[in-house]
């Protein structure tokens, strides 16, 4: 299962490993205060993608469709990356990613999770 959770939260026992998947650290939260397995800013959408959107949500389907793009291009890369990481954690239990923005209904951990997903279900 994979759960996105505000890192402003409290952790919960069904969490699993909880990754901060954010490019900028959260406000307010000082770094060891936050429980948490990794910060995998590299796999947050691109400072540029981030600042396009800006929170608009009239912009959201086109930030979700660049930011799927950028995980795509992620995906095909030489390197072990991010991603590699979320997935394996995924397989071996529950995965929270865990994000700052103040709107739950728009924001990048949940085309994360949504990209995340259909890979595993691909096998």
């Amino acid at each position: 299962m994979i759960k996105v959770k505000r890192v402003y939260e409290p952790p919960e026992r069904d969490d699993g490993k909880r990754f901060l998947v954010e490019r900028l650290w959260p406000r307010g939260v000082k770094k060891d205060a936050l429980p948490l397995t990794a910060w995998l800013k590299e796999v947050a959408p691109s400072t540029t993608l981030r600042k396009w959107y800006a929170h608009d949500v009239t912009r959201w389907p086109e930030f979700r469709s660049r930011y799927r793009a950028e995980l795509k291009e992620m995906e095909q890369g030489d390197e072990p990356n991010a991603l590699a990481t979320l997935l394996q954690a995924a397989r071996e239990g529950n995965l929270t990613l865990l994000y700052s923005a103040r709107d739950t209904d728009h924001n990048s951990a949940l085309v994360l999770r949504d990209f995340l997903e259909e890979r595993l279900r691909r096998g």
